[in-house]
């Protein structure tokens, strides 16, 4: 079932959520991810892109959690997974917007799975890294705008940065969202687990 609608505002919020609910009823597992803001250093930010922002990212996490947790905890079982960004941890040039709101909605996460734990409802972050999407090659873009470099002279740059020297797939990604919304993940809560090829370099 597809829904198209904006949950950077509240009546898309309400509206993805009250469909899902329609048709099935309840929603056991719940994953944001509602796409990246634009690039750019500090200075080139309005107030505008930076509300605008807070609401694509933060606001639209919190709100499609409000909307759905209410029936995960009375049921005693619930998933929210929220896919954010290498970026939490190692902050990528040029992405002021991403790095400091997703880093939000990590805090907010980790915050929210210890009061939900005890109805038996996780909450874990996912990190990818440079993944083959259409995100990923408009950031590419963008970079190679701004250096003066095509596309896949960024793309080799990045390659050089990642110890499996390739980017990610999509269905890497997906692999640890199962895994984390499955019945076997259900000791694990509060986490941010990479799927980077190795590009983050710290040690936890």
């Amino acid at each position: 079932m597809d829904v198209a609608a904006d949950v950077s505002g509240q009546a898309g919020i309400d509206r993805v959520a009250k469909t899902a609910l329609d048709k099935f009823g309840k929603v056991d597992i719940l994953v944001t991810n509602s796409g990246g803001p634009p690039s750019g250093p500090f200075e080139s930010l309005t107030p505008e892109m930076w509300d605008a922002a807070t609401r694509l990212l933060l606001t639209s996490a919190i709100g499609l959690t409000r909307a759905l947790l209410p029936g995960m905890k009375e049921r005693k079982w619930g998933r929210i997974l929220n896919v954010t960004s290498i970026a939490v941890k190692q902050p990528i040039d040029g992405l002021m917007l991403s790095n400091s709101l997703r880093a939000a909605v990590t805090g907010f996460a980790r915050t929210l799975a210890n009061e939900v734990a005890p109805f038996k409802v996780t909450v874990n972050n996912i990190m990818p890294g440079y993944t083959r999407t259409d995100r990923v090659e408009e950031l590419a873009r963008a970079s190679g705008a701004r250096s003066g470099a095509t596309a896949n002279d960024t793309f080799a740059k990045w390659e050089k940065e990642i110890p499996m020297a390739r980017l990610g797939e999509p269905r890497e990604l997906a692999a640890l969202a199962a895994f984390l919304a499955s019945e076997r993940a259900s000791y694990i809560t509060g986490s941010s687990i990479a799927v980077d090829g190795g590009w983050i370099r710290s040690l936890l």
